[in-house]
């Protein structure tokens, strides 16, 4: 049943328009008494098609469900800025696996380095991206991409956080096993990973310092657009979301 998202939604009526009332009467063909499905804060909204015009399409909702696909734990991936288009690859992977949202982050050793002007301009380009890869995955939700934001933004970002967590490529760090203890059900858990050149010893240690937990993944290095996918399976599995 094709997926559509709103940002509020009515358990009465549901009104889209824009690209999304184009596509269904347009590109899908869909009319009248056809279904489909509205996902707005988590929940699915199970709608028939009452009425559709040029710019817009009515529905009514027949039943509201919670979303299946979306995981008990809300995780945060503070991703260094890798080279190239990498981070198109990290965010689609990401938001596949049951991120709730993607932030940005300057280090030492990110050999890109984007101004915050930049960045903003592709941004919007970016969240594309989180949106089709929601769509496809059934995701009930579409994950935020953030703003750039440097090492030390991130600290002070992440103080809401119930648990932080980083990967960390040196021996002596803990398993995600050790790491997550048994996170209770809406547990807000951010991790950060570093970019090719992994993180600075110094920003390591601050970074463990202000409570991060430090993840080693074992001897063999992943490149930087594997690590997050990996530690993103782990964590889900480890919780029970996949």
């Amino acid at each position: 049943m094709p997926r559509f998202f709103a940002q509020q939604a009515d358990p009465d009526q549901i009104v889209l328009t824009g690209e999304d009332a184009r596509h269904i009467g347009y590109s899908l063909r869909m009319r009248p008494g056809e279904m489909l499905i509205v996902c707005s804060g988590g929940l699915d909204y199970h709608c028939e098609i009452t009425k559709i015009t040029e710019s817009e399409v009515f529905l009514h909702p027949v039943r509201i469900v919670p979303c299946a696909s979306e995981p008990d734990i809300f995780v945060t991936l503070y991703q260094a800025i890798p080279k190239q288009d990498k981070l198109a690859e990290i965010i689609q992977k990401s938001v596949e696996l049951g991120v709730f949202r993607i932030v940005p982050v300057l280090t030492s050793r990110c050999v890109s380095r984007p101004s915050q002007a930049d960045f903003e301009k592709k941004r919007q380009r970016l969240q594309k991206i989180a949106l089709s890869a929601a769509k496809q995955s059934g995701r009930g939700i579409i994950p935020e991409v953030g703003s750039l934001l440097t090492w030390k933004d991130m600290l002070r970002d992440c103080e809401t956080q119930d648990l932080n967590l980083m990967l960390y490529e040196q021996p002596g760090g803990m398993s995600f096993r050790d790491a997550l203890g048994h996170p209770a059900s809406g547990a807000r858990i951010s991790l950060f990973v570093g970019s090719e050149g992994g993180i600075s010893p110094e920003e390591s240690e601050a970074v463990i310092s202000a409570g991060f937990r430090p993840i080693w993944l074992g001897s063999r290095i992943l490149r930087c657009e594997t690590a997050p996918t990996a530690a993103l399976s782990i964590l889900m599995h480890l919780t029970g979301n996949m």
